[in-house]
């Protein structure tokens, strides 16, 4: 382990920003956590069925607070991708390779879950299992990759919206969300707020890279002002508390992106940005930075992976046990299944892990455990934007 450490250590860049990658690291880690916290899966007459503790427990609520993180990657995303796209300008380096890299990294580990997963449908149905239940597992592995496609055409258009400042796109989420809900115009539009309501935090990002939003106050001011907001969304403008989609709701904050979702966002952006000094000094350990590379050279497998972690101890629990088991098979109605499931959550983390002794060469270019460590993706300060966000 301390080879490991020291590995990491030598091949890490000297001008890298450590916090940078550390609030990626937590964003991941935080989709990951809310997931498997609030996704059930209920074996019920022969068929398994996907299921939400925020329904029976609304109390619980206060936990898609702290795990809907996907705003901190966004702003994580726009901070690294501007700075890459400055520093591929000064070198030289055409928009296509550019740009091609980075999608190329992005969708290489994509096409593995694609190709087990329909090998995988494919062989259930042919066993006789339920298209329900085919289609429950499946859409548990599938509907996180919506998340992708947006973060993929943002980083596309990166030279066109790394210095769109972030009011932009907020006043289209704005009068997107007045139209569709105020004034009761059709439910279609919006999707325009997939790409406008997540582009906020990704220009947010580009601007940081720039050097802007440096201060104390200005931070304090993002983070209170978006709390403000999504607080007064919420008490008045009938927005729902939940962060994620509860199913059976009157609507979801995040299917499509709403306003409240937005602000709720910024406010996180404020709180993360917060974080980047406390993070610096943490992480100028050696042992600390090894963890959070770990993490980021694995981000995608992590991503990609962790629902299929959790149906595989799901669905091998149910076949070898003599009957449902709680916080696993249950319906998630009582403190009980939330007690269970949270001793369920090791097991989930071993079958993640699992998965990514198998799956992590798609991620790091085929490179295996005798390769070289090569800690990539450097920060917006080596690329000669803010020398500290």
């Amino acid at each position: 382990m301390t080879g490991l450490v020291a590995r990491i250590e030598a091949a890490t860049p000297p001008g890298r920003d450590r916090a940078v990658d550390a609030l990626r690291a937590l964003a991941i880690l935080g989709v990951v956590g809310g997931h498997w916290l609030v996704t059930a899966l209920v074996a019920d007459s022969g068929t398994v069925r996907g299921a939400s503790p925020l329904t029976a427990m609304p109390h619980l609520t206060p936990v898609s607070w702290l795990f809907q993180t996907l705003a901190v990657f966004f702003l994580v995303g726009g901070m690294v991708a501007a700075g890459s796209w400055a520093s591929a300008r000064e070198r030289g380096v055409p928009y296509g390779r550019w740009v091609g890299g980075r999608l190329a990294r992005l969708f290489r580990p994509v096409a593995a879950v694609l190709v087990v997963w329909t090998l995988a449908a494919a062989a259930m149905l042919a066993a006789g299992v339920g298209e329900s239940t085919v289609r429950a597992l499946g859409k548990l592995v599938w509907s996180p990759l919506w998340f992708l496609l947006v973060f993929a055409v943002l980083t596309a258009l990166t030279p066109l919206v790394a210095r769109l400042h972030p009011l932009w796109p907020l006043v289209v989420v704005l009068h997107v969300d007045l139209v569709r809900l105020g004034l009761g115009g059709p439910h279609e539009l919006g999707w325009v707020n997939v790409v406008a309501g997540w582009l906020v935090p990704y220009c947010l990002g580009a601007l940081v890279a720039r050097g802007r939003l440096r201060g104390r106050t200005s931070r304090w001011a993002l983070l209170l002002g978006g709390a403000t907001a999504t607080a007064a969304l919420v008490l008045w403008a009938g927005y729902p508390a939940s962060m994620v989609g509860v199913p059976g709701g009157r609507m979801s904050n995040l299917d499509p992106p709403s306003l409240a979702a937005v602000a709720f966002g910024l406010a996180q952006c404020g709180a993360a940005l917060l974080l980047l000094g406390p993070l610096r000094r943490v992480l100028r350990g050696a042992a600390a930075w090894a963890v959070v590379a770990v993490v980021n050279l694995s981000a995608m497998t992590v991503f990609l992976w962790h629902q299929t972690a959790m149906i595989v101890v799901t669905t091998t629990a149910l076949l070898l046990a003599d009957g449902p088991l709680p916080g696993l098979h249950t319906v998630p109605d009582g403190a009980g299944w939330v007690v269970a499931r949270l001793l369920w959550l090791p097991v989930f983390a071993l079958a993640l892990l699992g998965c990514w002794a198998v799956f992590r060469s798609y991620e790091q270019g085929g490179r295996r455990g005798g390769g070289s460590l090569v800690v990539r993706e450097s920060a917006p300060e080596r690329h000669g934007w803010a020398r500290r966000a």
